[in-house]
Order: structure tokens, then sequence, then C-alpha cells
């Protein structure tokens, strides 16, 4: 194979160009001096900490540890909301131009007592905790009318965009469906309407089938680095029962998707020292849920290379990393 080469994103269309001759080996891209040790178990200044409550707004709900003593998971408001809960979805004119209120919640999920755990490190049991976290609220907040989409992310490291080291993920709902998002859904749909099957099955179907690109998979989960990667490492985890959406996720599904992440993770952490990443969980927006074309699943994105001006202007990512080299590399890890 040329050491240059463009693939093509089956579920979008997207172009992604893979030029191996501007990079380095997978283990090239492992984070220098980088650690845990270092940072203590409780941060007197961090609003998350046990012990500092009066630095948070509130708390919405907590889910207790495995000894039913201690909060393992909590949910507390964003400090400093993108989108806030009062108001409508009300669109308006102001010249030409079309406006709304910032209607939306955006709340913080505290993954874990303990300041210098992340998910890689916490037990298996605390993650099963955080799974169903992520499940319980993402069902309350749909079931209200005004809610269209809700969005659960991790940012983890400063290249991912997080401002304070303990544990946590975030959540956000719109009172809109996001250009993006439509557009994957309207691709989705073009090609059920064309081969009458859901891409996202399919192409799962072809990853089991290959295997190379598989890093790790239980009888509900299967994780792999996608033929199309736009970035070195990035990782999917999907269910292997189709379903659009999250909130249909089943009581086994939820404990191998924490076996799943937890397991990628790790690896991710050992081979390239935590490296600092993105995951979202990308599934249907309201309405969508029982779609024969759309599928869930979890995205998975290491910040190891910064897009430059061709990729901010053509919308074309470059890779530099091949992804049958990086699944390899990541299995050394078991």
């Amino acid at each position: 194979m040329s050491k240059n080469f463009v693939r093509q994103n089956k579920a979008t269309k997207e172009w992604v160009i893979y030029a191996s001759s501007r990079g380095n080996r997978p283990k090239d891209f492992k984070q220098k001096q980088k650690s845990l040790q270092q940072i203590q178990k409780r941060d007197e200044d961090c609003p998350f900490c046990p012990g500092n409550e009066a630095m948070l707004p509130e708390i919405i709900s907590e889910r207790s540890d495995s000894s039913g003593q201690n909060w393992q998971t909590r949910i507390v408001p964003n400090k400093y909301p993108a989108l806030v809960p009062n108001g409508n979805t009300h669109r308006s004119q102001e010249g030409i131009y079309l406006t709304m209120p910032g209607y939306g919640t955006h709340e913080v999920i505290i993954e874990d007592q303990q300041h210098d755990r992340t998910i890689a490190t916490m037990p298996l049991q605390a993650v099963e905790t955080l799974i169903e976290t992520y499940h319980q609220r993402y069902v309350e907040l749909m079931s209200r009318h005004r809610n269209m989409l809700t969005i659960i992310f991790r940012n983890h490291g400063a290249r991912a965009g997080t401002s304070l080291i303990h544990p946590h993920s975030q959540l956000i709902v719109t009172g809109f469906v996001p250009r993006h998002f439509r557009w994957r859904e309207e691709q989705a749909q073009r090609y059920f309407d064309q081969y009458g099957s859901c891409v996202f099955c399919d192409i799962l179907k072809f990853e089991s089938d290959y295997q190379t690109r598989i890093i790790a998979k239980t009888s509900t989960m299967t994780a792999f680095i996608p033929y199309h990667a736009e970035v070195p490492f990035e990782i999917w985890i999907m269910p292997n029962r189709h379903q659009a959406d999250f909130g249909a996720v089943s009581e086994n599904e939820k404990r191998d998707l924490a076996q799943v992440l937890k397991e990628i993770l790790r690896k991710l952490h050992i081979k390239l020292n935590n490296p600092d990443y993105n995951y979202i969980i990308n599934t249907a927006a309201r309405y969508k849920a029982g779609e024969p074309q759309l599928h869930w699943y979890l995205q998975i994105r290491p910040r190891l290379t910064t897009p430059a001006g061709f990729e901010i202007g053509s919308g074309i990512s470059i890779n530099p990393s091949i992804p049958e080299n990086d699944a390899e590399f990541l299995k050394e890890a078991d």
C-alpha cells in the first residue's frame, strides 16, 4: 500500500487523507512525561472533591458506590453553562437573520470521589455506575418535549478542552438539532433507501468479519478503529444489536459498554501514556429513535495531532497514522 492514500467514510461520504509519510510509527504518538502520579487524591480547591460541596451550585442527583455508603457519581449544573433551562425554543427574525433563546441544559457528571482517578484506572464497578448514570439522566431529559437532542461527552486533558482534572463528563441538551446531525441522519437515510439496510450495521458486520481493526469485543459490544479514522487511534464502540437511541440500551449492553470502554481507555493509557482525548455518545435525535437506518455508538478521538490550514479550509482530515497499524499497536496492551 502507498504511504499516501484516501479513504471514504461509508456512513457520511466524507473523505480522509492518509499521509503516513508525514507521520511516525504508532508508538511515536506516545505522550511524553505525563502522569497522574503527582496528583493527590483530594484537592481542597476542587469543587468536585468530597467536602467542597459549598463550591457547587447544587447537587441534582447522586448514585451510590458498591458499598452503598458513599456516592460514586454526582450530577451538578455546569457553573458556566452553554445553554440554560429557562426560556423557550421559539424562533424569531432579526432583520434577515434568525435567532432563538439559549434554551437547553448543561450539566456535569462527577465520575468518582477521588481527584486522581480516571476511567482507565477506576474499578470496573465504578465505570458501570457511570454508564448507568449516563443512561438514567439521558432517559429523564429526553422525556421532556422541548429537548430535541442530548449529547453526553467527556473531555480528558488540556488539549481536549478540560479545565478541571477531577474525573468528570458533561451533558448538553439542545432545543434544536444541529445541521451536522441532520446531515449525518440524511446520509444514513439515503443509504437505507438505496440498500435497504443500516449503514452502521453493515460497517459493523464488515469489521467483525475482517477482524484486523477490532480492538475489543463482547457478546453485545464491538470496539474498532474505523476504516476511515480521521485522527490517529480514533475508536468506535458500537452495540452489536441494531438500535438508534442510547436510551434503549439494555442492562447487559450497559455492563458490556462499561467493560469495553474501560478496556479501551486502559489500552490508550498504557500504550500512549494517558493521552488527551474526547469521547462522545452519538445517538438519535428526538423523533428519530425508532428509525431503521440509525445506530448509536460511542466515539473516542485522541488529541494527538492538530488540524492545520488545509484541514480547516477543505473540511478534509489528514491522518498521519494508518488504522490497521494503530489497531495492532493497541492490541499489544493485552
